[in-house]
């Protein structure tokens, strides 16, 4: 078993996460209040082949859909594209995209990245779109805005 393979059954025998956050409602009188709620319904599974499963919890809208997804500590895919246009959106810990061009570039909570690496040709090594994974020593926890096509970024 190589060293990538133990690292994804790891993340396996963990229990779901949670992520908090505070849900701004109004009431029948017309009162603002705050709760503490938690994001829980998470499914350990692939965002799209071959990509390594994650926790992964969704919320579709119409036109795009919104995905939380948490990254154990220690945790690397596999070569995969995005699978669709989407953005990526830090919100603790750190991780890494590296692209078949050898650049890999690290990034943490404010940090963006738009992903948009369909149709990519298959390298001589057998990599195809990008490889990612956490940095450090708490999980990665992102938001991902995924669309059907690629918006118009000004």
């Amino acid at each position: 078993m190589n060293n990538q393979t133990s690292k994804q059954h790891s993340s396996q025998d963990e229990s779901p996460p949670t992520i908090n956050y505070w849900h701004v409602w109004t009431d029948q009188e017309g009162v603002s209040h705050q709760s503490r709620r938690q994001i829980q319904d998470f499914k350990l599974k692939s965002i799209a082949p071959p990509a390594s499963p994650q926790w992964l919890g969704q919320v579709k809208q119409e036109g795009g859909t919104f995905s939380f997804t948490v990254m154990p500590v220690g945790w690397i895919g596999t070569w995969h594209e995005n699978p669709k246009p989407q953005w990526i959106i830090p919100l603790s810990g750190r991780w890494f995209v590296e692209t078949m061009d050898g650049q890999r570039v690290e990034m943490g909570a404010g940090e963006i990245s738009f992903g948009a690496d369909q149709n990519t040709r298959e390298d001589a090594q057998g990599h195809k779109g990008h490889l990612s994974g956490t940095v450090g020593n708490e999980p990665a926890v992102l938001v991902i805005v995924q669309f059907e096509e690629t918006p118009l970024i000004a």
